[in-house]
């Protein structure tokens, strides 16, 4: 079984809108998480999805559901304090239904609508292969590395990538290892790979599309609108 665990669980710090969490800000009268879910839930790589949503949201996020027939979406679990709890509880959710131990979790952010087909395959498949599968896009710029406000050191590029979503492991291994973090009391883990790494684990990469940025300021949300506007004009008038 593959199980989505789409993260909608932040409330927009960075927007100008602090009334309305980024998940749910409209492009052309649909919602960012609609985008997000529907990339899954027409995937047929995918069986289910979990959602950990802001717990105030949550009625508004299930009447959308029905809306948009959203029929893979198993269950909708209030987020937590953190991003790194919130998961943790999409992924106890996942293992209520999970149907044995080699059940693979992509986990996504609510806020990435333009992941695509291929790249949620090649997750699939990386960790079938190698037990994990973090996506990237290549660096394009020079990354340096900073000591007291000085340059220390100048990266070369060609060695570097940024991480994005999903982040993709067997469920037991990744619920195994938030266990082990809350009994040690970590709580300051960013994302899954940086879990993961901490603890040992070996990740593998697959290269995503470089349009799947994470919505979290208002330039985010205008690059957003112009990828999908652009990905509209290309199904209306071709390539």
């Amino acid at each position: 079984m593959n199980i989505a665990i789409i993260f909608a669980g932040g409330v927009g710090k960075r927007m100008t809108n602090a009334s309305l969490p980024k998940q749910f800000l409209k492009l052309h009268e649909k919602e960012i998480i609609i985008y997000t879910l529907e990339r899954f839930e027409y995937c047929n790589e995918i069986d289910a999805i979990v959602v950990s949503c802001v717990k105030e949201w949550i009625p508004y996020l299930q009447k959308l559901i029905k809306r948009y027939e959203l029929n893979k979406i198993r269950s909708v679990v209030p987020g937590g304090k953190s991003g790194q709890e919130s998961i943790y509880i999409g992924l106890k959710e996942a293992k209520r239904f999970s149907s044995g131990e080699k059940d693979i979790v992509l986990i996504h952010d609510g806020v990435r609508p333009f992941i695509n087909d291929e790249t949620i395959k090649k997750n699939i498949e990386c960790v079938k292969e190698n037990g994990s599968a973090i996506t990237v896009t290549p660096a394009i710029e020079t990354i340096i590395r900073l000591e007291n406000q000085k340059v220390k050191e100048t990266i070369n590029r060609a060695q570097c990538a940024m991480a994005r979503a999903p982040q993709s492991f067997y469920l037991k291994d990744i619920l195994r290892m938030h266990e082990r973090a809350i009994s040690e009391h970590r709580e300051e883990f960013i994302d899954s790979a940086t879990m993961m790494s901490y603890y040992g684990m070996q990740l593998f990469v697959v290269e995503g599309p470089f349009e799947n940025i994470k919505v979290t300021t208002p330039t985010d949300y205008l690059v957003c609108r112009a990828y999908h506007d652009a990905e509209e004009n290309a199904q209306m008038f071709g390539n």
